[in-house]
């Protein structure tokens, strides 16, 4: 009988983490073997065609970057880069009658703030509030490629008292309504704090003020940055990397089963040829913790439930604006919040916990090809096509289970009516169209996310985020398991969620006893 093949590590999944953690361990000089079921590597990290006969290659899933550290680009030698973006964001709004808005990033921004609120005191508490959260990030986001500090030593090292009690112990409504005073400049804080969340401002768990965190100190800054050539310029840099150092990886192979005694693990393969078994050292498991403890056949952990919608979209230009006093390049090339008012993120909230579809569904835009040209094909470049990213708030999974095609729809028809009325024309007028005369558009709710990447529920994080410090339940590194050579190195690891490779260094210094 034909001995199992025999590896230093096992990688269950081939998405940006695992690729990650892989090639730290190949590098190290161990043998790796990693495991993806679908055709290619990348998970959610990805770059596709999604409209026929269309040179256009989209971020489908995952589409911007802060929280991925220099350290693991430089350590692992990718060829990768980021764009900054010339505006942080534009919020269109009507005030007396009159189609107006903010905007934030470059010279015009006290003028933005005066213009929308007659008075400069939003600008100068927006000046400090963020240089709040810029002083934090740059002592909090060092710690998340090192072992988990204790919640004591965090807080020393922020050292700034009214930080942790905004961030770490108050709701962050509290610290908002606290320095904010205009509903709409409100919102536009607020929003880093549920992107792919589903909470109040207020929320008692203060589940919105981990993502708040998360969202704030990418790099230090809390820049969110543009990946030149897409996300899948990411993945495919991670996977050459890996490949370079040693790693083999092996696509259409799918982990069913995970045997450990915890000094040594067999691994049920199933591919298009037959099942086999490989064995290992350890076992590093690029999954969602549900994923793992079926794997494991151990008892699941409480389920998860994503609420975003997230929309893809080619135009032939920019659509024209009602706020005259911008330029479309300008207000797209950030974010492009839309219905996201404090006041309108709190009604939003109350319409889906009480089972229904937002009356005002929240939304944000973004347009990566005027950062970004390359990726367009050059005729479409030429003639002036734009992609624009569209990312939905406050729409759980729970929503969509009686009819998810149904309510896609219905959600989709209502998400663009919200953006139509800060518009001169509709959106879907600029819509290119592909090869079948079909517009170029698609959307993706959380039970479709579930049905394509296996994320619990849609649940882009894999699960609730947790605070980047240690509890009674994590250990050194946040991906240790109940099993001793078993270890998460996916986005539902402490330091998960997000594009950033984090819990996959993590995973590897781990194993490598670092």
């Amino acid at each position: 009988m034909h001995a199992p093949d025999s590896y230093d590590a096992v990688i269950v999944g081939g998405g940006h983490n695992g690729l990650v953690a892989a090639a730290y361990l190949a590098r190290a000089g161990q043998s790796v073997l990693v495991l993806e079921r679908l055709a290619t590597t990348g998970g959610a990290a990805v770059s596709t065609r999604p409209f026929d006969g269309v040179d256009a290659r989209l971020s489908r899933y995952s589409y911007l970057v802060s929280l991925l550290p220099r350290k693991i680009v430089r350590d692992l030698g990718l060829d990768f880069a980021v764009r900054k973006r010339t505006v942080s964001s534009y919020t269109p709004t009507v005030r007396g009658g009159r189609a107006t808005g903010l905007l934030v990033g470059g010279d015009r921004t006290r003028d933005s703030f005066a213009a929308l609120t007659g008075s400069d005191r939003e600008y100068e508490a927006w000046q400090r509030f963020y240089g709040m959260t810029r002083r934090v990030a740059e002592q909090v986001f060092p710690t998340l490629t090192e072992p988990l500090p204790t919640r004591d030593a965090l807080r020393a090292r922020i050292g700034d008292q009214e930080a942790w009690r905004a961030l770490f112990e108050e709701p962050i409504g509290v610290a908002v309504e606290e320095n904010f005073r205009d509903d709409l400049v409100r919102g536009v804080v607020l929003t880093d704090a549920l992107i792919g969340t589903f909470a109040d401002a207020h929320e008692p768990s203060l589940l919105q003020n981990r993502c708040f965190l998360y969202h704030v100190i990418g790099g230090g800054t809390g820049d969110w940055d543009v990946p030149v050539g897409g996300m899948g310029a990411l993945t495919d840099a991670l996977a050459r990397a890996a490949r370079e150092a040693g790693a083999q990886i092996r696509v259409r192979h799918e982990a069913t089963r995970i045997e450990t005694d915890g000094t040594r693990a067999e691994i049920t393969v199933r591919s298009p040829e037959a099942e086999h078994v490989v064995t290992a050292r350890r076992v590093l498991v690029n999954a969602s913790p549900q994923a793992l403890a079926a794997l494991l056949g151990d008892e699941p952990p409480a389920p998860a439930e994503g609420a975003q919608l997230k929309v893809n979209m080619l135009l032939t230009r920019l659509p024209r604006l009602r706020d005259r006093s911008v330029d479309p390049r300008e207000a797209f090339a950030g974010t492009f919040h839309i219905a996201e008012g404090y006041g309108q993120l709190a009604d939003a909230y109350r319409d889906a916990a009480a089972g229904r579809l937002p009356a005002a569904p929240p939304s944000e835009i973004y347009c990566h090809s005027l950062t970004d040209p390359s990726i367009l094909g050059p005729g479409l470049a030429a003639r002036g096509y734009q992609t624009l990213t569209l990312f939905g708030l406050h729409t759980p999974a729970r929503l969509f289970a009686a009819d998810n095609a149904a309510t896609r729809a219905e959600l989709l028809t209502a998400t663009l009516a919200e953006l139509d009325a800060h518009l001169d024309e509709p959106v879907t007028d600029c819509l290119a169209r592909d090869e079948n005369g079909e517009p170029c558009i698609e959307a993706k709710t959380p039970l479709d996310l579930e049905q394509d990447l296996r994320l619990p529920g849609g649940h882009i994080f894999h699960r609730d985020l947790a605070f980047p410090y240690a509890t009674e339940s994590t250990s050194r590194w946040g991906v240790e398991t109940a099993h001793a050579n078993v270890l998460l190195c996916g986005a539902g690891a402490v330091r998960g969620g997000g594009v950033s490779g984090v819990p996959g260094h993590n995973a590897a210094m781990a194993a490598l006893g670092r």
